[in-house]
């Protein structure tokens, strides 16, 4: 999307975001894909909270450059692994989230993917990750419109936070 044709979309009530996306992008998780699940997952504080509700923060976690994210463990299979063999701590072998699934939960970053956000003049704006350009199979298979959809990528904690800036990895 050009600049002068970005558009602004409000998420949730007082909560607007700024769409650098072209408006007809269509997005659902594939089976077998799992490619932003072999990366790091930044936790936001309130991910903490929550994942420490569901786990044990000192063997799950992982702190980089003063942040914390989800450990990336090797795993010990072919699939569903990045070209070290790691993945996330959560990501079982059958290429599912254990935290998704028995949990019904999930850390802000992986709910957002494949969008990238962050603050620009004080406004949240959301664009397509340009790694998920490359490689995320999702994009534009289904008729999900990202954009009517907004409430199921875009938590209400990111309109909190200091710096929701996406493009930070471990």
């Amino acid at each position: 999307m050009s600049a002068d044709a970005t558009r602004r979309v409000e998420v949730y009530p007082g909560r607007e975001v700024v769409v650098e996306f072209d408006p007809d992008l269509t997005f659902e998780c594939v089976e077998d894909c799992t490619w932003c699940c072999q990366h790091g997952v930044l936790l936001y504080d309130q991910d903490l909270l929550e994942l420490a509700q569901r786990a044990n923060l000192a063997e799950t976690t992982t702190a980089f450059r003063g942040e914390k994210f989800v450990t990336r463990e090797e795993k010990d299979r072919d699939d569903h692994v990045a070209e070290d063999g790691c993945a996330c701590a959560f990501l079982r072998e059958d290429g599912l989230c254990s935290l998704h699934l028995e949990e019904d939960w999930k850390p802000t970053r992986c709910s957002v993917f494949p969008l990238g956000v962050w603050l620009e003049d004080g406004d949240l704006h959301v664009d397509i990750r340009d790694s998920a350009h490359d490689h995320c199979e999702g994009l534009n298979v289904s008729d999900r419109s990202v954009i009517d959809n907004l409430e199921a990528f875009l938590p209400e904690l990111l309109w909190e936070l200091e710096n929701p800036d996406s493009d930070r990895e471990l």
